[in-house]
């Protein structure tokens, strides 16, 4: 028997699956397959012996998938301590002290040991769920074929699902960590096995491979079981989570001349595990080959579409937006969709909700300023002069006057909030006095609202899906990859458009006309990241763009929050009317003015003191010290 790993063996120790029937009593750990429920103790040879229990056991895989909110207590669900990716992007920032977050990152005092001594850092090496679902996925792919009361369609399909599995953890293992051990296996325990880290170009290629099988054999969507299946792999997915892999290795990260950390340790540079060794334009063609491959098969298959309003209103307009990211139910839009199973749902929307309210999710002055204006012309710095009106006219919710994504994004002064209009400004409800102005969920002048609304209780009785992909998104890289691996403006614009136009905004082209985005490549990509950081916003978007693009400039970009302040002398008080039932507001205030201030009071180092070691995480050196050929990232020791 060949070598088994220490690593698989340490790193699989908490998912207990009995590996043959011959060693069926060695456990790894507490799992489904040590007590299924209401069918006492169960082995190997039960679960694989009847159809019922193998789809129980891929079911039960399925909930170890990525869930990008912070919902609870511990190593998985608690997302550093509470804290979200985007938060360590220009578009977000944490008010949370006690967070991972601030302690680890915003600090600068992120460290490799880390890895092993908290639970604090962005997504651990071994306890992420990660490697338990690759194994069972494995495990499930290995002992289909003999389930005697299934007949071989399904076997063929549930097995592709589970290929889909493995290849969305490697995935976001290799965002943060580069190339991987290559599991393609399940293990027994009389050995040690070896298995070293792989490059980064056969890491990409092994999830690419895997999906590629998939794609032969899932069907292109659920159909007629979309009600009752929801959230299962399809062949869209597996297609679509290709697009989504490949952007991200063909991107500059790899995909350059020049690694992205010069600093020692340099083995995995050397390796080419943390690099693809030089820039090679076929990456990007690939992309490219990916995503045409999609929509081809999109316009020949049909079912999926972006959700379009109802009319062609502002209401309207955000409820599909709204519906694209939060619902899964009848939803055409979502490719892939988790959510957590097995908890009350008190559970994830209190804990969301408390994390929120303490001030983990706050967006930035830099954001708000992303979202365009409701012609789909840019934002501009003229609409913070006194007086002006940057988000609503005569800060009535009626009269919207930004992108309609804006207000499902952030809570922002006038959007409707219960029975009144948002009091955002200093003094007001929903912000807080200005000696306190920097701490707690209005500490930039903006409140999160994606994800939360107006607070827990507006989301109890709901599941919140985590939208890991949908079609927005493939237009969007589709739009990447068109400029970078054909130089197709004209293809890259229109991609888009398609995904502007579903909140009513103009041409992209036109509404930037001294932008010269039919020629100015760099301009076009700037404006194609910003689209992704507004239609995507807290989706694991702009956080892993700034990384791929090796954006040291906007992690060093200090970043600001807005003051608000009434020019009618009422500041020291809230405003006290409602709407009613005709929607008037007659003493509302609707004039004021603005002071933005830089976010001072929990500074991120790395605006001082940024180093591109950062873009990639550290390998806990526990693992490193096995020595099986996990090799260290780059600066980190």
């Amino acid at each position: 028997m060949k070598k088994l790993t220490k690593w698989f063996i340490a790193t699989f120790a908490g998912m207990s699956i009995l590996f043959s029937s011959c060693v069926d009593q060695i456990k790894f750990g507490d799992s489904f397959l040590e007590k299924a429920p209401d069918t006492g103790d169960m082995n190997q040879d039960t679960i694989f012996g009847k159809a019922d229990y193998a789809r129980a056991f891929l079911w039960k895989t399925y909930s170890k998938l990525y869930y990008g909110l912070a919902t609870n207590w511990n190593d998985v669900d608690g997302k550093m301590n509470t804290g979200m990716f985007e938060t360590l992007s220009d578009c977000w920032h944490s008010h949370n002290s006690w967070d991972g977050v601030n302690r680890k990152y915003y600090s600068g005092g992120y460290k490799a040991s880390d890895e092993d001594d908290t639970s604090e850092t962005r997504f651990n090496y071994k306890k992420e769920n990660c490697w338990e679902a690759i194994r069972a996925a494995w495990m499930f792919v290995e002992n289909v074929g003999r389930v005697p009361d299934m007949d071989d369609a399904e076997k063929v399909r549930l097995a592709a699902e589970a290929k889909v599995i493995v290849a969305s953890r490697y995935f976001d293992l290799f965002r943060h960590y580069g190339g991987l051990p290559l599991v393609e296996k399940t293990y027994g325990v009389e050995a040690v096995y070896e298995i070293p880290r792989a490059t980064a170009e056969e890491t990409v290629n092994f999830m690419v491979r895997l999906l590629d099988e998939a794609s032969g054999v899932l069907p292109w969507d659920l159909g007629a079981d979309d009600t009752n299946w929801q959230g299962r792999f399809t062949k869209a997915a597996a297609m679509g989570l290709k697009c989504k892999i490949l952007l991200f290795a063909a991107s500059p990260l790899f995909n350059d001349n020049e690694p992205y950390c010069n600093e020692n340790p340099q083995i995995a540079i050397d390796n080419k595990q943390a690099w693809f060794g030089g820039y090679n334009a076929e990456w990007w063609n690939r992309c490219w080959t990916a995503c045409d491959d999609f929509f081809k098969e999109l316009n020949k298959s049909g079912f999926y579409s972006l959700i379009q309003p109802e009319s062609a209103t502002p209401a309207a307009y955000r409820s599909a937006f709204n519906k694209a990211y939060f619902i899964r139910e009848t939803n055409t839009e979502l490719l892939i969709s988790t959510r957590i199973i097995g908890k009350y749902n008190w559970d994830w929307w209190y804990y969301w909700g408390e994390w929120v309210t303490f001030g983990g999710y706050t967006p930035t002055l830099e954001y708000m300023q992303m979202f365009p204006m409701n012609d789909g012309k840019p934002f501009t710095d003229d609409y913070l002069k006194e007086g002006a009106q940057p988000f609503f006219y005569n800060n009535d919710y009626n009269q919207p006057n930004r992108d309609p994504r804006l207000y499902e994004t952030m809570l922002v002064n006038g959007a409707r909030y219960g029975d009144h209009a948002a009091e955002m400004w200093v003094g007001g409800r929903e912000n807080i006095s200005d000696s306190r102005l920097e701490t707690g969920q209005g500490a930039t002048g903006f409140r999160c609202y994606k994800f939360f609304k107006e607070g827990k209780g507006s989301l109890a009785g709901n599941y919140l899906e985590w939208p890991y992909l949908r079609l927005a998104e493939i237009y969007l890289i589709y739009a990447e990859a068109c400029l970078q691996a054909k130089g197709d403006f004209s293809a890259a614009i229109a991609n888009v458009n398609k995904v502007r136009a579903r909140v009513g905004l103009g041409d992209l082209n036109a509404c930037n006309p001294s932008k010269n985005l039919m020629t100015n490549k760099e301009a076009l990509l700037e404006e194609i990241l910003r689209e992704r950081a507004c239609e995507l916003g807290l989706e694991d978007v702009r956080f892993f763009d700034m990384i791929r693009y090796k954006r040291d400039d906007l992690f060093k970009k200090p970043l600001h929050g807005l003051r608000i302040y009434r020019n009618d002398g009422g500041g020291d008080k809230p405003w006290s009317g409602t709407d009613g039932n005709a929607g008037e507001f007659p003493d509302k205030p609707s004039n004021f003015k603005y002071e933005v201030f830089a976010l001072e009071n929990i500074a991120r180092s790395w605006w001082n003191n940024f180093s591109p070691k950062w873009y990639l995480a550290a390998f806990p050196p526990s693992e490193v010290n096995k020595e099986y050929g996990l090799t260290q990232n780059p600066g980190w020791n």
